[in-house]
């Protein structure tokens, strides 16, 4: 099992190994630390020598060598590898991320990284990854919840096996969140609307939804899941649940009660404005 790291050697490049390193080490797992650099500068049109790429690869291995000192103080006795390929981070983290388990990436990045922010490579990724993946944006709270937006689409299962099995590792809560909004165009998501499912309606979801968990209550027994329905649009209820959360997690796309077919774009603004580091959970979840 291999967990991949992608920083810029920014700070929020190098928080993403740290917590990539505690994950992997919790989880047995091996961490591979990648770090992109592009060559396509204007100086490597002319014949000047070497010069100009021997310094790029020279910073290039100074931010993976800082990046495995920060992973091995967080996780001593890790399995740490490094990776320094040339190119542009998108395909560079795609084609390192083909058999891992997890990629691991911050919330921003800067020019030197493939050109990029990390916004606009943190979407692709969670479009294209053949994995799960994890964007580290604002904080996680010691002894918070994991949370989870679970809609009743078939990738749900993808969902609640991500967010128990999170929960059992770390020992801690989970809240399942359904949302029973319907869905509108999205430069309505913040309103909010006044409570429209009668009692019976309530009850007769709820126990819709504890029919859905029953087999992963039964598989974890010893996680503490709470069932949360609101009103409000799944991206602006989890965007305030992340605030007291150590990790929120979504599906990259799909269909039904959260957000309806905008599931993929929750997991987006998730990304944008989550208090609290986001795993958008794609293609097979191998735990």
């Amino acid at each position: 099992m291999t967990f991949i790291a992608g920083t810029a050697g920014t700070d929020w490049g190098m928080t993403a190994v740290e917590w990539a390193a505690i994950e992997a080490q919790r989880r047995r797992a091996a961490l591979r630390i990648v770090h992109a650099f592009d060559w396509d500068w204007r100086e490597s049109r002319f014949d000047i020598g070497n010069e100009y790429v021997d310094a790029g690869r020279h910073l290039a291995e100074a931010v993976v060598a800082e990046a495995e000192h920060r992973a091995r103080e967080c996780a001593p006795g890790l399995d740490i590898t490094t990776d320094t390929p040339i190119g542009h981070a998108t395909p560079c983290l795609l084609e390192a991320a083909r058999g891992a388990e997890l990629l691991v990436i911050g919330s921003r990045g800067r020019g030197g990284f493939a050109g990029l922010l990390l916004g606009s490579v943190s979407q692709h990724l969670a479009t294209h990854a053949p994995g799960p993946v994890a964007v580290i944006r604002g904080h996680a709270v010691a002894g918070g919840p994991i949370v989870a937006g679970v809609d009743d689409s078939p990738a749900a299962e993808q969902i609640l096996a991500a967010a128990f099995d999170e929960a059992a590792v770390q020992g801690c809560g989970l809240i399942l969140l359904r949302s029973v909004a319907a869905a509108i165009p999205p430069w309505l998501t913040d309103v909010r609307r006044a409570d429209v499912l009668s009692p019976e309606d309530r009850t007769a979801e709820l126990r819709r939804i504890e029919d859905q968990l029953a087999p992963w209550r039964d598989r974890y027994p010893g996680v503490a899941a709470e069932t949360v329905l609101t009103q409000d649009t799944a991206a602006s209820a989890l965007v305030h649940r992340s605030r007291d959360a150590r990790l929120v997690v979504v599906g990259s796309s799909g269909h039904g009660a959260v957000g309806g077919s905008l599931l993929g774009a929750v997991g987006m603004q998730l990304l944008h404005h989550a208090s609290s580091p986001v795993l958008i959970v794609r293609g097979e979840v191998a735990r």
